[in-house]
């Protein structure tokens, strides 16, 4: 992931609707949800809803697709794991970590640069 799509992907979750959504999505899991369904479970009005589907979208965070009257959104889950991964490639000086280890200068004893 390139730093303009993480900038542009972190800027639109420092929003608490837009992180709620995002969430939301993300436990739906790839069958995603319709932009009515989105509303009532966050309890929005459809065109605040439309708002931060937009930025969402534009940050590559979610995607939409038709289904009939009904648009459905969904979680980019590649676009979530290059977020993910951009943040975290630098972890342990490099060294995958093991899943009980705790990262940090004091776990390596290592001085912070």
């Amino acid at each position: 992931m390139e730093t303009k799509q993480v900038l542009a992907a972190l800027a639109a979750l420092a929003q608490d609707t837009r992180l709620a959504i995002f969430r939301l999505l993300v436990q739906v899991g790839p069958l995603g949800m319709a932009a009515s369904k989105i509303a009532e479970h966050l309890d929005m009005a459809p065109s605040s809803l439309s708002f931060h589907l937009k930025e969402l979208t534009h940050a590559g965070l979610i995607s939409s697709k038709q289904e009939g009257r009904f648009v459905i959104y969904s979680a980019d889950v590649d676009a979530m794991n290059g977020l993910i991964s951009f943040l975290t490639e630098n972890c342990c000086g490099g060294v995958p970590c093991a899943p009980d280890a705790k990262c940090g200068p004091e776990a390596r004893n290592v001085a912070p640069t």
